[in-house]
């Protein structure tokens, strides 16, 4: 069952533990593939300083200070396209970084998987017919959380444990 708006007007914080689990499906060229989310990390409005909404509303950032459910993808190193679902309401700029997916580890490099470019910029996950996320109602053993990565610029907010993922499958059988 593909997610909803309604699923994705919601904090980031209860959206990002939530996406775990669920599979983003994407149809290229006439071929759908899913891949199942294993990894997130959630970005928190102007007040958090990792949070590219920190700096104020900019052509970059517009997405994100409108209605949960679209896309917000940026390039970064001059090589990968960074995959982000926008959250919240309209006006309260928040985002989930997809950081793995099944078998692929990385956010760049699930860019490149999915084959995100910026013509995904503000696509609607709800109506879009190139990518969008289904809920199998698949049960996810545990949630495991950490730090964030990748922002020592953000003083406290690099503290923050809103990074979130599954254990891998070794992982499960061995607990």
């Amino acid at each position: 069952m593909r997610l909803s708006t309604d699923f994705f007007e919601r904090d980031v914080l209860q959206v990002a533990p939530e996406l775990l689990g669920k599979y983003i499906v994407r149809q290229t060229n006439g071929v759908v593939t899913k891949r199942r989310i294993v990894e997130t990390e959630a970005y928190r409005g102007e007040e958090d300083l990792a949070c590219h909404a920190s700096k104020g509303r900019t052509p970059r950032t517009d997405v994100m200070f409108r209605k949960g459910g679209l896309i917000y993808v940026y390039f970064i190193y001059g090589m990968y396209y960074m995959l982000n679902f926008v959250t919240g309401v309209e006006g309260s700029p928040q985002a989930v970084l997809i950081r793995g997916v099944e078998n692929v580890v990385g956010p760049g490099r699930v860019g490149r998987l999915l084959q995100v470019d910026k013509s995904f910029y503000a696509e609607d996950l709800a109506t879009s017919t190139r990518i969008w996320v289904e809920d199998k109602n698949e049960p996810v053993p545990r949630i495991e959380t950490g730090k964030r990565v990748g922002i020592g610029y953000a003083g406290a907010w690099k503290d923050k444990p809103w990074r979130f993922m599954t254990p891998a499958p070794t992982d499960i059988l061995n607990s």
